[in-house]
């Protein structure tokens, strides 16, 4: 392939397997480029996408044009669609952001998440402990999934008999979120999806109005910054962005990470050996291959950036996954290795959750799930193998994660049990 035609295909299935090597091809040769079957800009270096992520011309804000290009039938479609994941602080610039934001951070504060920790680690035992009398283990249906959506449930306040149902609407909602390039139905599958959440919320919003309880719904709904609080459909548009955001990129993280330990069994031992290093564990699986692939910006006007003309309302797509390989930035990036620091600290540098003022607001409680739940699997799970081929990876330019990962292994008993 020659520079003039190098560009990242998120359809081709080689690349959605593995696009590490084009990403380094990229960085080197063609680190801003356009690319057709994206239909945007595809940004591969460390600094670059930094700068993509702080520049203000460069919007959030592109769940509004899309919806607003619609014509009336189809926008009626995806009513639903636009009520709720329309008004996702992650889709807002400020100032509707900056409000959404402040509300949200009065609830989902760090108290919150730390006050979890116990429960995690209760979690990650009991689904190990149910997984155990099973021959064969499917790790991201029984174990990593269910992790962070039995945390963020509780959190939240919602009844964990329903994680079932939220699992598989949130999976159909991520068809739409997530870029999906080959889901012919990816609208009406999402629209029907967003539309059944409303309705749950609907009703748990309700309940806590007559009887509040210590949970995230309760606190959202006494929320007040400068005066305002949440409306009844900026409510439930935010709960399911919670619940969402919650398990997907969690259970992303915990799938991923499992994968690349049993091809790396020399790391897994010694993170058995070593559960201290469960802060380095996740911080390098979050680096290495992380759940959120790609962050996308629209230009708000026309935009001069490394030498290209980005015109406005062209998409940007700053390549987190390749950012976090840049050689740049990281030394030896192609190398899985727990025991990696920068300048003596675990906090390698790398910006999984995005940068800036969007920020992810659930990494504080992701990374507390990673850095529990990885030593535990690690003292519990005895030599996990793949089972079958290679397993399949998302069809999504944003997300990144396993479709499944049937693995067969050993257990070890709780400690003290």
């Amino acid at each position: 392939m020659t520079i003039e035609n190098l560009q990242f295909d998120p359809t081709d299935p080689a690349i959605i397997d593995n696009p590490f090597p084009l990403f380094a091809q990229l960085q080197q040769d063609a680190p801003v480029h356009w690319s057709d079957k994206a239909r945007g800009w595809v940004v591969t270096r460390f600094e670059d996408c930094k700068a993509i992520l702080l520049n203000k011309r460069f919007s959030s804000e592109r769940m509004k044009p899309f919806f607003e290009s619609l014509s009336e039938e189809q926008r009626a479609r995806v009513k639903n669609l636009e009520s709720s994941v329309g008004l996702w602080a992650v889709f807002l610039d400020p100032p509707d952001h900056t409000r959404l934001r402040g509300l949200l951070n009065r609830s989902f504060t760090s108290q919150a998440v730390n006050d979890m920790a116990p429960n995690i680690a209760d979690i990650v035992h009991d689904l190990i402990d149910k997984a155990s009398a099973q021959p064969q283990l499917e790790f991201i249906r029984d174990i990593a999934y269910r992790i962070p959506a039995a945390v963020i449930m509780e959190m939240l306040g919602a009844p964990r008999s329903e994680m079932e149902n939220f699992k598989t609407w949130s999976d159909e909602l991520g068809l739409f979120v997530g870029s999906s390039r080959v889901t012919a139905d990816k609208y009406a599958r999402a629209e029907a999806a967003v539309m059944r959440m409303s309705e749950a919320f609907q009703d748990l919003i309700a309940e806590r109005r007559l009887k509040p309880r210590a949970d995230l719904i309760t606190d959202l709904i006494r929320a007040e910054e400068n005066g305002k609080v949440l409306d009844e459909q900026e409510l439930i548009a935010t709960c399911i962005l919670l619940l969402f955001a919650g398990h997907e990129t969690t259970g992303n993280m915990l799938g991923t990470g499992m994968y690349y330990f049993m091809k790396h069994p020399e790391q897994w031992q010694d993170l058995r050996e070593h559960p201290q290093l469960g802060e380095q564990t996740t911080e390098e699986v979050l680096r290495y291959d992380g759940p959120n692939a790609a962050v996308t910006r629209v230009a708000s006007q026309d935009i001069e950036f490394r030498g290209h003309h980005i015109k406005k309302g062209q998409r940007v797509f700053a390549m987190i996954n390749a950012a976090n390989r840049d050689p740049a930035m990281f030394k030896d990036p192609q190398r899985f290795d727990i025991r990696r620091t920068a300048n003596g600290s675990a906090a390698l540098g790398q910006f999984a959750f995005g940068h800036g003022i969007h920020f992810c607001i659930g990494a504080p409680l992701a990374r507390l799930e990673g850095r529990i739940a990885f030593p535990i699997f690690a003292q519990r799970i005895i030599n996990p193998r793949l089972v079958g081929d290679e397993p399949h990876w998302f069809d999504s330019l944003s997300f990144r994660g396993l479709t499944e990962l049937p693995i067969t292994c050993e257990f070890r008993a709780r400690q003290g049990s």
